[in-house]
């Protein structure tokens, strides 16, 4: 299978380029170029020497180098399409129609029967052409805050007009429903955009993660494995020289490259992520992502270790004395107390609780306010109460994002109607590291 697509990849390697090319080097929308795809099913030739970028890597380059050079020659050399200006995004551009004309030509898409494509404009014609071709359509969730996937299913008897606009952004939200994580879905091939990416299979995203994340979130529920094919389509300006000492283990890699005038399968054998690299995720975003609180409570549950980037390990055995489980003084609430706002008002208690403990920052004691939609976290120190405000911050409970700040000094009677919730069973004190 690989051999035969491999027929399509660039015969020689190119002399390095340190400055981005000319106009003449990258194929724009209404270039005829011999080379393009066609409608008619014309196979790519081989790629010349000008159809990429061969970015000589200078001493000290980072990916946000890379990322900007590339966004600001789509921009100057009018290659990108909408949404513009390209920068901080997966750029579009113009003949990414043709590009993913390449894509049900793969083995890899013709033996798949799960297909996840990210939801970005490039990979529209992409999404398309899975559900054209009647197969499982899922697309991760924006930024994730909602859910992994979910999984997008045209109306019956769909003609290919309406087709196409469930694959749009629009279409996607209205012909969604979500893909819980007990599922137990199988993806075949995974879809991903790109900001950079080269011929050996290394890619940069847009700088958030995301694409890394959700492939990590999908091998830890089990739904892809380290033989699962990627994807990625882009312009051919954007097949740079990507140094490999800009890769870190979390980084996604990739099988196919897909552009205009070119299929390249670069026969990656760098390892995919093997999982959730907890120690680079952050509480922040932990609060933020509910899946991927669930995620980290089942592989705690499991007994992996799970300490998130700004969260200092608990030794083995900590246990909290009697002094730290007695209930706040009646009269105030302690400059070590949370107030969090704006809780939902179908919300429990007990759902706050579990949320807490899935992000690492249960309290010792917690007063519930529930019609007053609010709560007061009670931790042992200030220090502590600080970490928790930080873990909450774009904190979501239910569909509300709720407000945190640290509590103020309050009267006995603020807290008539109110009842205190007995610390959570699981939950050890944190103890600062050196």
């Amino acid at each position: 299978m690989r051999e035969a697509e491999r027929s399509h990849q660039a015969s020689a390697a190119r002399p390095p380029c340190p400055h981005p090319p000319g106009p003449d080097q990258c194929a724009g929308a209404g270039s005829a170029r011999t080379g393009d795809v066609t409608s008619r099913g014309t196979p790519p030739r081989e790629a010349s020497r000008t159809d990429s970028v061969a970015m000589e890597p200078r001493a000290g380059v980072s990916k946000q180098d890379i990322r900007e050079q590339i966004w600001d020659y789509m921009e100057s050399q009018n290659l990108a399409d909408f949404p513009r200006p390209v920068h901080h995004r997966i750029p579009n551009f113009k003949g990414a129609s043709r590009a993913a004309e390449h894509f049900p030509r793969l083995q890899a898409f013709k033996m798949a029967r799960t297909i996840k494509v990210n939801p970005d404009a490039p990979q529209k014609n992409a999404r398309f052409f899975v559900l054209e071709s009647k197969k499982t359509l899922l697309v991760p969730t924006p930024r994730l805050r909602t859910g992994l996937f979910n999984k997008i299913t045209p109306p019956p008897g769909a003609t290919k007009d309406i087709l196409r606009k469930c694959a749009t952004s629009q279409g996607v939200r209205n012909y969604s429903t979500p893909v819980g994580l007990d599922s137990k879905v199988l993806v075949d091939l995974v879809v991903v955009g790109s900001v950079a990416v080269s011929e050996k299979g290394w890619r940069i995203g847009k700088g958030e993660g995301y694409a890394d994340l959700e492939y990590a979130m999908m091998v830890s529920m089990g739904a892809v494995s380290q033989g699962t094919p990627v994807v990625t389509i882009v312009h051919d300006c954007q097949v740079v020289d990507i140094p490999e000492a800009l890769l870190e283990d979390h980084d996604l890699t990739v099988d196919y490259i897909l552009t205009p005038t070119r299929v390249i399968t670069t026969g990656c054998e760098r390892p995919k992520p093997a999982g959730i690299a907890w120690s680079k995720i952050s509480c922040e975003m932990l609060g933020k992502m509910p899946v991927l609180r669930s995620l980290r409570h089942q592989e705690e549950q499991a007994g992996k270790d799970v300490t998130l980037r700004d969260r200092p390990r608990s030794p083995p055995g900590a246990t909290r004395s009697p002094r730290d489980l007695a209930p706040p003084e009646l009269g105030s609430v302690p400059l070590s107390s949370v107030q969090i706002g704006n809780l939902p008002r179908d919300a429990r208690v007990s759902e706050l609780k579990r949320a807490l403990s899935a992000l690492g920052v249960a309290p010792s004691r917690l007063t519930w306010q529930g019609p007053q939609h609010r709560a007061f976290l009670h931790y042992r120190d200030p220090a502590e109460a600080q970490q928790a405000i930080a873990c909450l911050q774009g904190f979501r409970l239910g569909a509300n994002t709720v407000r945190v700040v640290l509590a103020r000094q309050q009267r006995a009677s603020d807290l008539v109607g109110s009842h205190t919730a007995e610390p959570l069973p699981d939950h050890q004190p944190t103890i600062a590291g050196p």
